[in-house]
């Protein structure tokens, strides 16, 4: 969908590109929703210069798949989208289980103070106007993130300690309020996943994919398996591992 900002974006475009380098480490996921292929490129440019990992969607309905699909960390939503608009993506990103918690900043070329009341009225996260500043645009994301992060206590360093769980890398040991429990290599793998994204879901195969180095085959039958005899080891605490039906799995993010 064509419109003044995407018309006179081309110059301003390929300098901002200019200074978009690869090369730092991916951590989050951030699934970015726009239609108009230069603002898109622009924005995927200088996150995945700043190391994030990014998924891309050009109408409503992709979008809503990806997120849904794809256990983003956060969402970049335009609201003037091809088929379902963002606020409708938005909705019912907030009616799935899965994808309640998710952060959602609205992206829009339409700066009406109606549009910024019902965007922010429904939850959102943020609402940035464009044009946009991309260095300003990363930085309010980063921020966001971090703010996410500190919410839901996620943990950093070697030792993870997740309401009265605690899990040593270094030890390779874990605990349940101060108790040992023994656990096998691929079930402490998919804990120390789980548990240092508290209130993520993760899908089978991102599981899957944590857990290669394992010395044991896993597969998206045996990830349910193992996931069964982790609940049990950790005893009630267990039911802190949650499943998502038609998702994957996730550590709460409270107890």
């Amino acid at each position: 969908m064509p419109s003044i900002f995407a018309a006179g974006l081309s110059m301003r475009f390929r300098e901002n590109t200019r200074t978009c380098e690869d090369g730092k480490v991916a951590s989050e996921k951030i699934l970015v929703v726009e239609d108009e292929p230069d603002v898109q490129e622009l924005i995927v440019c200088h996150l995945e210069a700043q190391g994030y990992q990014v998924d891309r969607a050009s109408t409503g309905e992709q979008g809503l798949q990806l997120a849904l699909e794809g256990s983003p960390d956060l969402v970049m939503l335009d609201i003037l989208l091809p088929g379902i608009d963002g606020l409708e993506v938005f909705r019912r990103l907030r009616q799935a289980e899965a994808t309640q918690p998710l952060p959602i900043v609205f992206l829009t070329a339409k700066n009406e103070e109606s549009d910024v009341v019902v965007g922010l009225e429904l939850g959102a996260d943020d609402f940035i106007t464009k044009p946009f500043s991309p260095r300003i645009l990363v930085a309010r994301i980063r921020s966001l993130l971090r703010r996410q992060k500190d919410q839901l206590g996620v943990p950093t360093g070697s030792v993870l300690q997740v309401h009265g769980v605690t899990l040593d890398k270094d030890l390779h040991q874990v605990t349940v309020d101060g108790r040992e429990r023994s656990l096998s290599a691929t079930e402490f793998s998919i804990l120390e996943t789980l548990m240092a994204r508290p209130g993520k879901v993760f899908s089978r195969s991102e599981i899957i994919e944590t857990v290669q180095k394992s010395p044991s085959a896993v597969t998206s039958r045996s990830v349910d398996v193992h996931i069964v005899g982790l609940r049990r080891r950790l005893g009630p605490k267990g039911r802190q591992i949650e499943t998502i039906r038609g998702f994957g799995y996730r550590f709460r993010a409270q107890p």
